[in-house]
């Protein structure tokens, strides 16, 4: 079987426009939030855009494409190759061997979400530069900076100085439906506006991307050049729920709009599934929705306040159901609860499967992380959970970073960390070619798995490659039993990839 590529792209797609008239906004609007500076907007600039039962976008089209821009970005590398993937840091950073750095360039796309100038794109396309140029509709070039950036989504909320620009609408994921047309507005492979037309083949669709794909930052660097090692990667935290659409998406798209028929946005592009690295029908958007709490927090505070319910979880399936033992399989099984968390407040238990969230079923993970990552800190949650056959509802207040802090004592460390015998596995450092052959710097190969041990459980098969274990990238048995203990959570997060894809394990 041909091995599909996870691809970060970057690309450029808008929402719906309505340009003039934007001295109707208040004066004091800049202490409004963004959902509510475009609903006084569109309230005084309605759209007038055909149906989303209609397949004409040409009024689609014209209405967006005047708030996507195009993103180009500068930044620093030295001229040899990576050999590991923190030899990126090099790469990015510079740092040994007398190498001469020299300055290289990208390209990618942004929306327009506000006249002023505030514009939303993908962190893949900003982080790490040293400059941000911004070119607009009308051909003027200017510089932006960053207000806030998110690896856990892959969103990034940039800022130009500006007036009057034309602004994208945005619209509600929540209603997108499985086989609604779309449209996808960006900069593919370089070129000028182009905008494209699919149908949205999938919600809440997981492709375990974020998990390898951040980079280091540069205090990263320098703590790891200072004493070799290896910084906690974020990986762990990250929310991938996508909207998956066969609207055409190519490199240079990334941080782009796809919006429904209406002209509304509804996602973010940021990534394709590809042999080739170029469109082979498979593209994916992070939902409008998700992003909105997400930009508002950058807005506020530079950064995102996120809230957690303080668990950890695995989907049922039938295999599994039938493993624990439960006649449902469909839920999320609550595998640990972090002590300090506001699931273990609320009364959660391991062992019990989550049915509900707000009412509103959820089937797999990416269903839960996007709800909740649209909320903050001290919200309330209503969850619906299945124990011993029975459901009840239960309301947890959500908590912030620093309730996954485990203790830092030496019982605290025994009971939460994992060894490599619990694994029940063992490793072999995988082949140059091997990674070459699926894209990837570091890796282990699973060479054998023992029966009733963890990996036995989790259905991880042989001849698999681990990448990283807890953010880590791994190389050797000992780089893997290293990496075990330095989760900060208690949950061990594995990243791998075989002949069926990228895989992520939380346990």
């Amino acid at each position: 079987m041909k091995k599909i590529g996870l691809i970060l792209i970057a690309a450029l797609v808008g929402g719906a426009s309505a340009i003039g008239a934007y001295k109707l906004l208040e004066r004091n609007s800049e202490g409004m939030t963004l959902a509510e500076r475009q609903k006084v907007l569109f309230a005084n600039n309605p759209l007038k855009i055909s149906s989303a039962g209609s397949v004409d976008f040409i009024q689609a089209a014209s209405a967006v494409s005047p708030a996507v821009v195009h993103i180009r970005t500068t930044f620093t590398s030295s001229g040899r190759r990576a050999e590991s993937p923190f030899d990126m840091m090099e790469e990015f950073f510079g740092g040994g061997g007398g190498m001469r750095s020299a300055p290289r360039a990208a390209s990618g796309s942004g929306v327009i979400l506000t006249p002023d100038g505030y514009i939303v794109t993908n962190n893949h396309v900003v982080e790490n530069s040293s400059k941000i140029e911004v070119i607009l509709s009308d051909r003027r070039k200017v510089e932006a900076t960053v207000v806030g950036r998110d690896p856990n989504t892959d969103l990034a909320l940039i800022k130009v100085d500006g007036s009057n620009l034309p602004v994208v609408k945005m619209g509600n994921s929540d209603d997108v439906q499985v086989g609604e047309w779309v449209l996808a507005v960006g900069f593919p492979l370089d070129l000028q506006t182009t905008v494209t037309a699919g149908i949205v083949s999938a919600k809440a669709r997981k492709i375990g991307i974020l998990d390898q794909a951040q980079q280091p930052t540069r205090e990263e660097y320098e703590e790891y050049r200072r004493t070799g090692k290896l910084p906690e990667r974020a990986g762990s935290r990250s929310i991938e729920s996508y909207i998956q659409t066969d609207a055409a998406i190519n490199p240079g798209n990334s941080g782009g709009a796809l919006v429904n028929a209406s002209g509304e946005l509804i996602g973010i592009n940021a990534a394709i599934a590809s042999q080739s690295g170029r469109n082979e029908g498979y593209g994916f958007a992070i939902p409008i929705n998700l992003a909105k709490k997400i930009l508002e927090d950058f807005k506020k505070y530079g950064k995102v306040k996120r809230g957690y319910i303080g668990v950890s979880f695995r989907e049922l399936d039938a295999d599994y159901a039938k493993e624990l033992g439960v006649k449902d399989i469909s839920g999320l099984y609550v595998s640990d609860v972090v002590a300090n968390g506001g699931g273990a407040a609320a009364g959660i238990k391991a062992g019990d499967i989550i049915k509900k969230v707000q009412g509103i079923e959820i089937f797999d993970s990416p269903d839960l992380q996007e709800r909740i990552g649209r909320m903050s800190p001290g919200d309330k949650v209503e969850l619906t959970i299945l124990r011993d056959g029975k459901t009840r509802d239960v309301t947890v207040t959500l908590k912030g970073d620093e309730s996954l802090e485990q203790p830092k004592t030496a019982a605290a460390g025994k009971a939460t960390g994992t060894s490599i015998e619990q694994l029940g596995a063992s490793f072999a450092p995988a082949s140059t070619a091997l990674k070459a052959k699926y894209g990837v710097k570091s890796g282990v190969v699973v060479s054998s798995v023992a029966p009733g041990k963890l990996f036995d459980s989790l259905d991880l098969p042989e001849g698999i490659i681990i990448t990283t274990v807890n953010g880590r990238p791994v190389n050797s048995s000992a780089d893997v039993k290293a990496a075990l203990p330095t989760s900060k959570t208690g949950m061990t997060t594995v990243t791998a990839v075989g002949p069926n894809g990228n895989y992520t394990f939380k346990f």
